[in-house]
């Protein structure tokens, strides 16, 4: 069984410190709990009042302008954010693909890097080194294992990411914008795990601004605006008015 459920989920970011949010909104808690209430004037509210809930089956496709919250939303619902105010509640084991090199030490080699990518996405040490030759073979990446991953093209490092993924076996996926990422020699295999990773999991979020593939992968769309969920319903009913509405937003000044 896999669960993800936001009541009222809230997160503020101060805007005057420039480490990690995980640190800034520990910050925020603790100014919360020493009596500060509501928002300060210094901080930015990145997610306002979230309602979802997400069940065994559910295929959920997020859509919004740049900037609406659709990233900020999937990085909660994978735990790397927590809600400042509201609740979130988690069931299952879930597998985060919003940044494909999160884990990843670019001064280690390929095969160390497999090893830290998997235990980042939940496994045990000796899973990760059993899985190692199957992620190895995927990946097509042969002797440059061996090397630094800094001196891998972004084409190399989004190989190794996506091999890893493959391997991973979760409950829940979530995923932001990942095959535009992958080159072009690639992308078949990393479709294949695509398709399979929508049919084994029992959750499926992603985030697209290609609405084909929202269509083909998605049931269900969450519209978001300014943090906030405007419209969530069955795919052929909201992506339709999503594009019509797209379809008037100003467009940028073309050069003359």
């Amino acid at each position: 069984m896999a669960r993800l459920i936001l009541d009222k989920a809230t997160l503020d970011v101060p805007l005057h410190d420039s480490r990690s949010h995980s640190l800034q909104i520990a910050l925020a808690k603790f100014l919360r709990r020493d009596g500060g209430a509501g928002r300060s004037s210094g901080s930015l509210r990145l997610l306002d009042g979230v309602d979802l809930v997400l069940r065994d089956g559910d295929r959920l496709g997020l859509v919004g302008g740049n900037g609406a919250g659709k990233t900020t939303l999937l990085r909660l619902l994978a735990g790397v954010y927590e809600p400042t105010s509201g609740r979130i509640h988690r069931v299952g084991k879930i597998a985060s693909y919003t940044d494909l090199t999160l884990g990843m030490d670019l001064e280690s080699c390929g095969w160390t890097n497999i090893t830290l990518r998997c235990v980042f996405l939940g496994l045990t040490f000796a899973e990760a080194q059993a899985l190692s030759p199957r992620i190895a073979e995927f990946s097509e990446l042969g002797e440059a294992l061996s090397r630094p991953v800094r001196t891998y093209s972004h084409g190399m490092v989004m190989r190794l990411a996506v091999a890893v993924a493959a391997a991973v076996r979760t409950d829940v996926v979530i995923i932001d914008e990942m095959i535009g990422a992958v080159d072009g020699a690639f992308l078949n295999k990393a479709r294949q795990w695509f398709d399979f990773a929508r049919s084994s999991a029992r959750i499926l979020v992603m985030a697209s601004h290609d609405m084909s593939i929202l269509r083909d992968y998605c049931s269900t769309i969450a519209w978001l605006d300014s943090g906030r969920i405007i419209e969530l319903g069955p795919a052929d009913q909201v992506l339709p008015r999503y594009e019509r509405m797209r379809g008037r937003w100003p467009r940028p000044l073309q050069a003359a």
